[in-house]
This record gives C-alpha cells, structure tokens and sequence, in this order.
C-alpha cells in the first residue's frame, strides 16, 4: 500500500464535501444496511477518520469496516486506501461554493457553540433568585427558605451541566454556592446543626472552586457559629480567626467574623479576647465592600441591628448586664426604624430576650417581663435556633435566686416553655440540641 500522504478516499470524500461529522453519518446509514444486527453500531472517531483519509495506515482496516466503505463508495477497501489513479480527477476550486462550504460550516459549530452554553436571561434569573431569597430571608419562615433554597441549587446544577462556556460555569457554581449557604442557614434556623454542616462545607467548596472567596468566608463563619452552639466555643473562635484571612472581604464580612469570635470567646469566659472582638466588630471600617455581604446583602449582610444583637448576647456571657441591656435597647431601636414589612422578627424577639436576661441580671423581673412581650409577638414558625437558645438562657435565670418561687417569675418561665413547645423547630422534631447549650 502506498504511503503517500493522500488516497482516494481522501479524493472522494473532498468530491461529496463531507467533513467528519457528515462521513460518519453517512457511514452509520451504510454499516446499517449491509451489516449483521450485531455490528449495525459500527461508528468511527474522528481520530481514525483523519489516518484514513491522510493515508496514515499500514494494513486494512477490519472486514466490516471495509464492507461499510466498499458500499457508500462502490470501489474496492484497498483501492480507497491506496493513491488515488493519476486519472482521478482532482475537484475543481469552485469559490463560490468554498464560501457556502464554510459558511454552512461556521453556521453549524456556531449553532453547536450555542447549544453548550444557556442564556444569558437564565444566568441573570436565577442570581436575582438567589439574591431574592437572601434579601426576604429575616421574613421569611426557614422551612419555606429551605425548600426555595433546594430548588435554586438544583437550578443552578442544571443549568451549569448544559454549558460549556467557563465564565458561565463559574458565575453557577457562585449562585449554587449561595444558594447552599442560604440552605445551612436554614438548617441552621430548623435546629439541624449536623445537616447545617455538612451544607455549609458544601458552600465553602463551591467558593472554593469558583475562586470566590467572601462565599468562603461566609460558610466558614456560618461553620463557627455552628460550632459554638454545638458546644465548641474554642473550634468557633477558630474557625471565625480563620475566616478573617481570606482575601477580598468587605467591612461587613469582617463585622460579622469578629461578632462571632466575640460571641465565643465570650462562652470561653476569655473577657479581654471577647472585648477585643467586640471592639473589632463595632470598629469604623475603611470602606471596603465585597459581592455577596454587601452586593447580594440580605442574609448574607449583617445589617446594624444584628450586631447589636450578637454584642449583646456576648456581653451577657461575660456577665456584663449594663453593656449587655445598651446594646439590647440599640438593637430594638435599630429594628424599630426599618418598616414593618422587612423588619425582622427574629432580630426584635432575639434582642428583647436579651434584654429580658439583662434586666434579670440586675434584679429587674417586672422590666424582664416588659420586654418578653415583644419575644411572644414572634411567630411559631420563625421561632428559630438562636431564638429559642436565648429565651431558654432566660428561662434558666427565672429559676435561679432571687426569683426562684416568685409568681411572676413561675409565670414567666411556663410561657417560656409553650413558647418553645409550640414553635415549628420543635413541631418537625429539631428542637432538642440547641437549646441544651449552657450559656454563661
């Protein structure tokens, strides 16, 4: 067989104008028809059709390859694999027709480029869904949160299997990660601090692979909240520190680490690194912003009123009352300002069973139960994890001296417990873990 570096193959299939994609389909036609029901799915790669039609091979190729050949040509296997006769005809350059060729050919792959992309209409919705559900989080009941959340990241998954374009891949593996986030906050919220977890972890590699590191930022301070209601103050203050190191976080980001640091070493009962965060957290920042704790914000922010919250149940674990009852009252005072409809109930009952604790610190239980009638006006289903974490911390002062037998303090205590009893964590059977943290 000849060696040179064209065949007649190679001549005839330039007559028909096939490229790979037409040669083969028409070779799938062929093996179709003359072949056995075995053998019928007889394909070539592209790969093997470049060696035949360049000459590129030393022995035949197998009988049923030859059949097929021999039928869609009508000349001999070895005379396709040889050198084409000097009679052969070489086709004519025809430039009006090369043009159509490459045209048809352009359009095609274009076509194909675009199947193994999606709109970009599609990219855009679902990172106004996800961005949707974090800014309606706080009004939001976690369970209905957690079941939007699902279908946003199946959403997404889909959606990044069907493209081939990788800036597209990115920006999916972002809104699958925040939308994993939000699904850990709400497992969180639900009382499921191991499903929590695991979600979280799954956020923090999603911003992993896409290189997005406030996304790991947040999961990873979601993972030291986590901790330190899972009785592990020391692994929370930790992970907060650790967080703290990424790259590219905005003032907020930082606000809500060292909140959360606090809130541990406060547990720890190390009053100088608690204040030192705490200090940290309320500190003025230098203007810095990032994509998701302030571009997407909602869930993902950690508005005035939240911090106030978090340095008030902190300053409560070192056992300061006066800082802990000021920072209580600014958190109220904060929320109040927002309108009702995107005011956020768990932060006005989460802030007002502070206070209640603040107030008992001191002696004051007409005062704490003054400021438990906002805590009742909160409803069942948003009665989250840290909610109930603070009004059992309450409900263990009411039975502690000097208001262990008083009325009112008895009083107090059992509305506390059908409170928490009727709340939707403890209705769907999550509600035993948390609320056994020992506080202070």
């Amino acid at each position: 067989m000849s060696k040179t570096a064209r065949t007649l193959l190679k001549v005839l299939v330039d007559q028909r104008r096939w490229r790979y994609k037409d040669f083969e389909r028409a070779f799938r036609r062929a093996a179709a028809q003359v072949l056995d029901e075995e053998a019928r799915n007889l394909t070539v790669s592209e790969a093997q059709f470049r060696r035949w039609t360049a000459g590129k091979v030393q022995t035949l190729p197998g009988p049923e390859a030859c059949a097929v050949l021999e039928h869609m040509f009508g000349v001999d296997a070895a005379k396709l694999f040889d050198a084409p006769p000097s009679a052969a005809p070489e086709p004519a350059f025809n430039l009006e027709g090369e043009i159509a060729m490459t045209a048809r050919d352009a359009q095609n792959e274009a076509a194909e480029a675009a199947a193994a992309s999606i709109s970009d209409t599609t990219l855009d919705q679902l990172r106004d869904d996800v961005a949707m559900l974090a800014r309606t989080y706080s009004t939001t009941a976690p369970f209905d949160v957690f079941k939007r959340a699902r279908e946003l990241r199946e959403e997404a998954e889909a959606a990044r299997g069907r493209t081939q374009v990788p800036v597209q891949a990115q920006e999916l593996l972002i809104v699958a990660g925040q939308a994993c986030a939000l699904l850990a906050t709400a497992a969180f919220d639900l009382g499921s601090l191991d499903g929590a977890k695991r979600l979280c972890r799954s956020a923090a590699l999603y911003g992993e692979t896409a290189r997005f590191e406030p996304l790991r930022a947040f999961a990873a301070g979601t993972l030291a909240y986590i901790a330190y209601f899972s009785n592990q103050p020391a692994e929370a203050a930790r992970l907060a520190r650790q967080a703290q190191t990424f790259t590219g976080l905005g003032d907020v980001a930082r606000r809500r680490l060292a909140a959360i640091e606090a809130r541990a070493f406060g547990y720890l009962g190390d009053a100088v690194s608690a204040q030192r965060a705490l200090d940290a957290s309320q500190a003025d920042g230098h203007g810095a912003t990032d994509d998701l704790h302030d571009g997407v914000a909602g869930e993902f922010g950690f508005t005035a009123e939240r911090l106030a919250m978090s340095n008030s149940s902190t300053c409560l674990l070192l056992g300061d009352g006066d800082q802990a009852e000021a920072a209580a009252v600014r958190a109220l005072e904060l929320a109040a300002e927002r309108p009702a409809a995107v005011r956020s109930v768990r932060v006005v009952g989460g802030a007002a069973a502070d206070l209640a604790a603040a107030r008992l610190l001191r002696g004051d239980l007409d005062g704490a139960a003054d400021a438990l009638e906002r805590v009742w006006a909160v409803p069942r289903d948003q009665r989250a994890t840290g909610l109930l974490t603070r009004t059992a911390r309450v409900r263990r002062a009411l039975t502690a001296e000097p208001f262990r037998g008083a009325v009112l303090a008895g009083g107090l205590g059992e509305r506390i417990e059908d409170f928490t009893r009727m709340s939707t964590l403890y209705q769907l059977g999550t509600g035993g873990g948390p609320i056994a943290l020992l506080e202070g």
